[in-house]
């Protein structure tokens, strides 16, 4: 491409401060280094950990900052040492990579990189410890190595998945992060079998992915646990037969959930990273057989307390991080399974906004209105 080589000045939605509005503002974006590739993206969405790092009341803030990381975009022109890309090929950046070399990439076990595993708190490149992001010569940070809401970003190639050219992608850019963690936790961490009774706590995007997931598995019952009982109705599209209120009722969720299915649920997955809700979670999974997945991510200070005799009595409690899906491995499949028609991603998508108008994703979800928003790069 005639760009490649050069600095590219487009369009990003900058972070100036914690918790203010994103402004439009012209970067310059620098070609990408040695195993880096800079990708053109065509649409991105928001997600929740955006907004969590963007408010900054838990975490370090950095600023001036582009955040962004679900995504599907072309790649414009890789750097030095880059033979798994080329220039037209379509991606998805992901916020966790894989070198394909370490330990971790080497196991079957494992997805998380020692080398591009998720770091919120660095705002560089892991190449030269520079922003490729910059306005007037002054650098603009990255956000877990993605930075989607930019016209173009740059990337080390470990966190970018080729896919199918084919493949939509105002659809399957939803499957970088959320909806892929969610189905991940159902049916590669929690393996729920044919017939079986599922609990799902938290019925966000990440949530109706693992009851998505369990639907895929064959699992007859999947209850619906959420404060939020306007929640319900759409989640029936997801595979969801039945819901709980915890709010409803006085007893503990654990001890309505086991008087409903006979003692005990056979998995149970959890997406709120609410310390109680994971708590519950594994509590109420049936004993000899039982799985609790934890999805969500907790409060720096939270700790689970649970009595060993729930362990003894062959619980097992797992945890997962982007639903044990390696991701320049395993998301071309996630991607194929849409692609036939086994995995629906449409119901995902409730809202479409243009890129200029990317404060009104934030609106709707400080509103807790709709599942994801796509952001359209060209208007």
């Amino acid at each position: 491409m005639a760009t490649a080589g050069k600095v590219i000045k487009c369009k990003a939605a900058v972070a100036w401060e914690a918790g203010k509005p994103l402004s439009i503002e012209e970067v310059e974006v620098a070609p990408p280094q040695a195993m880096e590739v800079r990708v053109k993206i065509l649409f991105t969405s928001l997600c929740h950990t955006d907004v969590y790092f963007w408010e900054a009341k838990g975490q370090t803030p950095v600023f001036p900052r582009i955040f962004g990381h679900e995504a599907g975009g072309i790649i414009e022109s890789v750097g030095e040492g880059v033979t798994d890309v080329a220039p037209g090929d379509h991606v998805l950046p992901v916020f966790t990579g894989e070198c394909k070399e370490c330990a971790h990439c080497r196991s079957a076990e494992s997805n998380m990189c020692d080398l591009l595993r998720i770091n919120t708190d660095r705002g560089v490149m892991i190449g030269d410890g520079k922003s490729r992001f910059s306005i007037n010569g002054k650098p603009i940070y990255h956000f877990v190595g993605t930075s989607t809401f930019s016209e173009y970003t740059v990337m080390h190639v470990g966190c970018v998945a080729k896919i199918n050219p084919e493949a939509p992608l105002d659809k399957v850019c939803v499957l970088s992060c959320g909806i892929s963690t969610g189905l991940g936790a159902s049916i590669n961490v929690a393996k729920p079998p044919k017939g079986s009774t599922v609990a799902i706590f938290g019925l966000g995007a990440v949530g109706l992915a693992a009851a998505e997931g369990a639907r895929i598995a064959g699992a007859s019952r999947i209850i619906g646990v959420d404060l939020n009982p306007s929640r319900f109705e759409e989640a029936r599209k997801f595979g969801c037969t039945e819901f709980l209120n915890p709010k409803d009722h006085k007893k503990p969720v654990q001890e309505v959930l086991a008087e409903m299915t006979n003692g005990g649920v056979d998995r149970s997955v959890e997406c709120t990273g609410n310390i109680n809700a994971m708590i519950q979670a594994f509590e109420c999974v049936h004993d000899g057989w039982g799985v609790a997945v934890l999805v969500g991510v907790p409060h720096k200070d939270a700790e689970f307390k649970t009595h060993p005799m729930n362990f003894l009595n062959e619980r097992t409690l797992k945890g997962t991080f982007f639903g044990n899906f390696k991701p320049r491995t395993d998301l071309p499949n996630v991607v194929e399974l849409y692609m036939k028609k086994e995995l629906e991603v449409e119901k995902f998508i409730t809202h479409s906004i243009p890129f200029a108008e990317i404060n009104k994703a934030f609106d709707l979800m400080a509103k807790g209105e709709g599942i994801r928003c796509i952001i359209r790069m060209e208007s």
